[in-house]
């Protein structure tokens, strides 16, 4: 079922669907729906975190890339050097040896695909400098567009001979996508610099050196129950020094130690050598988004071993203690008190109540004994210790197979809270599987349906791969993941972002650009799950059985009774439009219902950064008569009816 060809045109009879709104089959959690963050796609570093400048402290393996020398009427030379640092966390800076009593000499940033500035924005640009005693060097900054106009910046106050860190502000006077920043010196000298910085001033919440906030803004749009970070195969490392070490990105920016991103090298067709991660997105600001967005955090802990799809490394079992003990430490981090080491530095980092983490992962993809051998350490800690936090453990790389039935059978055994379940398949088997936990054990081990996407056909643009078939099998899926709340505790789609120029993997749900950012049609369906939730299952019932794919529609219902309202999800994946009739049972309903609608023509279609409303919801509002409900489905649609009942 690749495509919907396997469909074959019906008589337009009505679909008679009963909505047993007074008796609920399950409670839901406001965990159901949530976003699953991890940097791949260039999501953090020239994207979500909202630095322009690449390769700020010169750390990357190579101390120049991303930079230029600048030389006009002046002449200089510039080496890399690690003695006497601004900071011993990122050691490496630059020490220009400048000859431009008359001209300049200086250094451009090409920022990450360029550095997208908005007119009259406000940016805020810092940078450590130190120069030798007795020169007078004057420095000045400026941004420039891709026609090499002038578009913004200052000068800087007279150099010391002392590490110091220099704060100035502007206005851009241009719109750019493609700026580059140039740092000017004019005299003879020796200057050193380091941690060379540009914020927009419009951050989220105007927090400085905060995240992009478009980007956020899509994902408080989703009302998210939780978001779960840093990964995926981040946390694994491609080997173990590469992993992710929640203790490094902590505490001041500037003392973060930067990393090669394992997805630098991982996608041969795709390779991206300036891809490192800074951490000024780190685990503080992963917490504090989650606050921000009212959602649980999750966040996920490397278990002693690194990526078995790379180099595989395992940490002995007798010498697994400081891993275990990296949880310890983070749940104190998150929830102690300001008298303890973690929980101090929360504090002081300017967030002295506790995060209130309830969730924590112990791995991330990985399978096998190994995984269950550690794994067991990890338990057995943790619940002695702290039996209020949850724990989710993994099924492995795969939907099904020996892996996954073998993680199965031994975390029967044990005691974790929920199971991670992973699934990138082609759309069919997402239409087919919409019962999938049908038959799962109603009083088992719950269910994180922790990393899922349909893979279907792609295009040459980026964003192409995010079809509407591709949304139109996930919201099939969801209707039996949200049918079956009671063992699917927890879902999220995955990846989360991608630069359009500087992806690794698609389909992702946002695509983004340096200026603007996209929902894609996966991204819609997201939001008609999410935003409509409910607090309990009720039954949606097609001649005595749940919609899962009779005729080529899918059903699901919920009742929110904290707000008075009852949502039916319905996914019609023929090509044909479909006539229904609701069957109101068990409470008053309002005389109005809004239905939202996402369709397209073809199911090809997707959104794009040039045109970003292709597949868009659409609502409207309808007058109810009586306890049944007839309107017509749109061929290829997903539909949310929103009715009020009386409290």
């Amino acid at each position: 079922m690749t495509l919907l060809l396997v469909l074959t045109a019906s008589a337009q009879k009505s679909h008679e669907i009963s909505i047993i709104a007074k008796k609920p089959i399950t409670d839901i959690q406001p965990t159901m729906w949530g976003v699953f963050f991890e940097d791949i796609n260039f999501a953090a570093d020239g994207g979500l975190y909202a630095e322009l400048v690449k390769n700020r402290s010169f750390e990357f393996s190579l101390p120049m890339m991303g930079w230029k020398q600048i030389s006009e009427k002046g002449e200089g030379r510039v080496m890399a050097s690690f003695y006497s640092p601004a900071n011993t966390g990122n050691p490496h800076f630059l020490t220009l040896v400048v000859n431009a009593p008359e001209g300049v000499f200086g250094l451009s940033n090409e920022g990450f695909r360029g550095m997208g500035i908005k007119k009259d924005m406000k940016y805020n640009f810092s940078v450590s400098l130190r120069t030798s005693a007795a020169t007078i060097i004057k420095t000045k900054i400026e941004l420039k567009n891709s026609k090499g106009d002038i578009i913004g910046g200052a000068e800087l106050p007279p150099l010391s001979n002392e590490w110091k860190k220099y704060q100035v502000s502007f206005k851009a006077t241009q719109t750019e996508a493609k700026a580059n920043l140039r740092i000017l010196f004019t005299g003879k000298g020796t200057v050193d610099m380091d941690m060379v910085s540009l914020f927009p001033s419009d951050t989220w919440k105007d927090r400085p050196y905060g995240m992009r906030k478009d980007l956020v803004q899509l994902l408080a749009d989703l009302k998210p129950g939780f978001i779960r970070f840093p990964g995926g195969c981040i946390v694994e490392g491609r080997d173990l020094t590469n992993r992710y070490q929640w203790k490094t990105t902590v505490g001041p920016a500037e003392d973060r130690k930067l990393i090669m991103n394992r997805w630098n090298v991982e996608m041969q067709n795709h390779l991206t050598p300036d891809y490192f991660q800074t951490f000024g997105l780190g685990f503080f600001e992963y917490f504090q988004l989650a606050e921000d967005l009212g959602a649980e955090p999750l966040p996920i802990l490397n278990c002693g071993m690194s990526c078995q799809f790379n180099a595989g490394e395992v940490v002995p079992l007798n010498e697994l203690d400081p891993y275990i003990q990296d949880a310890l430490d983070l749940i104190e981090f998150a929830n102690g008190d300001v008298t303890t080491k973690w929980g101090k530095l929360r504090a002081s980092m300017g967030h002295p109540a506790t995060f209130n983490l309830k969730f924590l992962g112990v791995g991330n993809e990985q399978w096998e004994e190994q995984y269950i051998d550690r794994y067991k350490l990890f338990e057995k800690v943790l619940k002695s210790k702290h039996p209020e936090i949850k724990i989710v453990s993994g099924a492995g790389p795969s939907s099904d197979g020996k892996y996954f039935d073998l993680a199965w059978s031994e975390l029967k055994k044990l005691s974790p809270d929920l199971i991670d379940e992973h699934y990138y398949k082609e759309p069919g088997w997402f239409f087919k599987n919409a019962s999938r936990y049908d038959d799962y054990d109603r009083k088992g081990i719950k269910v994180f349906a922790g990393e899922y996407a349909a893979h279907g056909q792609e295009a040459e643009e980026s964003e192409s791969r995010n079809t509407w078939l591709s949304a139109l099998a996930e919201a099939a899926f969801m209707t039996g993941l949200e049918r079956n709340a009671d063992v699917v505790n927890m879902a999220s789609y995955a990846p989360l972002f991608a630069h359009v120029e500087a992806w690794q993997w698609r389909p992702d749900l946002i695509w983004f650009d340096n200026l603007t950012s996209i929902g894609t049609p996966n991204y819609y369906v997201q939001k008609v799950f999410s935003n409509y939730k409910g607090t309990q299952v009720i039954p949606a019932l097609y001649q005595g059985k749940a919609l899962e794919g009779q005729d080529s529609i899918y059903s699901s219902s919920v009742i929110d009774k904290n707000t008075g309202k009852v949502y039916v999800k319905i996914v019609n994946i023929s090509p044909e439009s479909k006539p229904v009739v609701l069957n109101l049972q068990g409470l008053s309903f309002g005389k109005e219902c809004t239905i939202e609608t996402l369709t397209s023509k073809s199911l090809k279609d997707f959104n794009s950064i040039s045109n970003p409303k292709i597949i868009y919801p659409v609502s409207k509002q309808v007058e109810l008569k009586g306890k049944k409900f007839n309107f017509t489905l749109d061929p290829i649609s997903v539909n949310v009816i929103i009715l009020s009942f009386k409290k």
